[in-house]
């Protein structure tokens, strides 16, 4: 590996609005320039995994539909055509270097069980072990439902976590997260997000990108959740020329925002947790007495004792959240028997734990 570059593994996450021209096109200029970026840490010997947004906007500039189409008909139409294209290019690029790519689409369910999860790992994994970089987008003909990534930023962070990658690199049309509007002449960058962000939420514009789903208030909180799991996340400029290789560098003066990554390290199961909340399928609610006892200093697993109403019906090995005295929720974790079982052993003392250490992500 190039001694150079700061990073063995990373997911690199490119966002509509760079891979898009302001009347919707697909950018061929931008992207021959990303992949000309990714191809070089490639072959320095960096793992490169690409979260890639974009098959929507294709698509809908390759068709000139007469029909008025509904935002679904038109998602899963154009999604369809444009991952197609979208694919093709990446793949002709790529191979002027002599470097192989692969498509995986993936939709949000494919994380709600373990097995799915480790499949979609293992996947990845074997492509990266035979030189292959794999090109991760939602398959959007088919996450038509309430059960949709909320962009593809949180897609790149599970993955992020899923792979174990050092860095999370989130590519936008801006330089960062700014202090104010980044229309503002008087808005800088946040060049730097450690562990104390209460105040951060008042800085973010809350506005959508104009041809993606997300924004940068989505970015925020994601690069939050994976930060705090020990991965540096990374927001930039895409439209940067070399931007990539920039970021990567050892001494790295490149105008962006870094979030600090948490120096704890939580293990593979945990980290599936920790982005397994959208699957909850109950509720715990605990005590005083367990709530002093999990956001102690001590590793504690939540036994009977401590639970004090039970909601949803779930079954032993799904999610649930778990909710403080307060009723705000405070966590997730993998249940280790029924909703029927733990109703009948709540609030008593002894017998198993509920949610085991082990499978227990607090926020």
């Amino acid at each position: 590996m190039n001694n150079s570059y700061r990073f063995k593994r990373i997911v690199v996450k490119v966002g509509s609005n760079v891979l898009t021209r302001p009347d919707g096109t697909l950018d061929t200029t931008r992207m021959s320039a990303l992949t000309d970026q990714l191809a070089a840490l490639h072959r320095a010997g960096v793992e490169v995994i690409l979260v890639s947004s974009g098959a929507v906007a294709s698509g809908r500039n390759e068709l000139k539909t007469q029909r008025k189409l509904d935002s679904v008909s038109a998602r899963q139409l154009f999604s369809a055509v444009g991952q197609v294209k979208l694919i093709n290019h990446y793949y002709e690029l790529f191979r002027e270097y002599g470097i192989t790519c692969g498509q995986v689409l993936t939709t949000k369910e494919n994380f709600s069980t373990r097995r799915h999860y480790l499949n979609q790992q293992h996947c990845m994994s074997v492509m990266l072990e035979n030189g292959v970089i794999p090109i991760v987008n939602e398959n959007d003909t088919i996450s038509l439902t309430e059960l949709m990534f909320t962009d593809n930023d949180e897609l790149s962070g599970l993955i992020a976590a899923m792979m174990d990658v050092e860095a999370l690199i989130i590519l936008s049309n801006i330089d960062g997260i700014y202090n104010g509007n980044p229309a503002d002449p008087a808005s800088s960058v946040l060049r730097e997000i450690g562990s104390q962000r209460d105040d951060l939420a008042q800085y973010i514009c809350t506005g959508k990108s104009q041809f993606g789903r997300g924004g940068m208030l989505t970015k925020c909180r994601i690069a939050m959740k994976v930060a705090d799991e020990g991965i540096e996340v990374i927001v930039a400029n895409g439209k940067r020329d070399n931007i990539l290789p920039q970021l990567l560098a050892e001494q790295s003066e490149v105008v962006s925002t870094r979030f600090v990554p948490a120096p704890r390290t939580i293990s593979q199961v945990k980290k599936w947790i920790a982005h397994s909340e959208g699957f909850a399928k109950g509720e715990l609610h605990i005590n005083e007495c367990a709530y002093t006892a999990l956001t102690g200093p001590s590793a504690t697993s939540l036994l009977p004792i401590g639970v004090n109403r039970v909601e949803g019906e779930f079954e032993k090995d799904d999610i649930v959240r778990i909710v403080a005295p307060n009723g705000e929720p405070i966590g997730v974790g993998r249940v280790a028997c029924s909703s029927a079982r733990a109703r009948q052993t709540m609030g008593q003392k002894g017998g198993r734990p509920v949610v085991h250490y082990d499978y227990l992500y607090l926020d």
